[in-house]
């Protein structure tokens, strides 16, 4: 993934937390590579997995202030944090009427949010309480070194675009009757279609993140769609359920198989068209 130099950053779109350590953690019981088969990105609905709000004394940091143009990612590698997240935010401030802009907040072990406490085991995900997307950056060493996907910037950036999907699902309404509906599972199940709409959601945005003269995303090459649909496949529930337990449960499926996500994937960039993500139809 290619960088504009010249291109200005909005470091207020990314903020840091630390503390929060006084709270109760529930995440589903388990730690590891059970919690990751579980709930790797997870976004429908975090309050299945995430209790206890009851935090430690936290606080909030702009540590990104440094980061003020595309060039400064040469020199600060934690930069292109700030890179996706204006690139992703800016896209959806034109393609969708009344977007409403939020955040990025990366922690490290634990974090409190509008959704309960979580930890860094739950795997990057979207709050629609205080609407806020929570990443522990540690998370691409697992995607990498634990799940087998090639990494790279734009298997990174998919993954926070994948939660942005999460908020536009939000903004129209979809993930609330999803939630309405029911903790369902399945392949063909409304948590399921959730899930593979923002990854359409994440493929369109690809499609259209160096078309904006002003976007930090200067240019999305062939092996940045290759990286993006590989990290896909890595995050697929058999994928994940064949690595940990040997055996796939199809019934048991939250985010859609390594063959469902790349697809949807592939689709919203291909077609470069948040209409043609309506996953519920299919």
């Amino acid at each position: 993934m290619q960088y504009r130099d010249s291109a200005n950053l909005d470091s207020s779109q990314v903020t840091s937390s630390s503390g929060g350590a006084g709270g109760r953690i529930a995440v589903g019981g388990v730690g590891g590579l059970v919690i990751v088969v579980l709930a790797v990105f997870l976004g429908f609905d975090p309050t299945a997995l995430l209790a206890g709000t009851q935090a430690g004394p936290q606080q909030t940091t702009d540590s990104y202030a440094a980061c003020r143009t595309g060039a400064d990612i040469k020199q600060n590698r934690d930069c292109r944090f700030v890179a996706y997240t204006n690139s992703i935010q800016s896209y959806w401030g034109t393609a969708m009427t009344g977007y409403q802009p939020t955040t990025t907040r990366i922690f490290t072990g634990r974090v409190s949010t509008g959704c309960g406490t979580a930890t860094s085991a739950v795997g990057p995900f979207y709050c629609p309480v205080d609407r806020i997307v929570y990443l522990d950056t540690g998370f691409f060493d697992q995607l990498t070194r634990q799940l087998g996907a090639k990494g790279g910037d734009a298997a990174e950036a998919y993954v926070i675009a994948h939660e942005y999907g999460h908020h536009i699902s939000n903004l129209t309404g979809v993930l609330d009757r999803v939630q309405q509906a029911g903790n369902q599972t399945g392949p063909n199940s409304p948590q399921v279609k959730l899930e593979l709409q923002a990854d359409c959601y994440a493929g369109v945005w690809l499609a259209n993140a160096s078309k904006d003269v002003r976007s930090p995303i200067a240019a999305v090459t062939a092996d940045d769609v290759a990286r993006a649909a590989d990290a896909a496949r890595s995050v697929g529930d058999d994928r994940i359920q064949e690595q940990a337990t040997g055996r796939i449960d199809r019934e048991s499926w939250t985010h859609g198989s390594a063959s469902q996500r790349q697809k949807w994937l592939t689709t919203g960039f291909t077609s470069g068209d948040p209409a043609k993500c309506d996953t519920f139809a299919a």
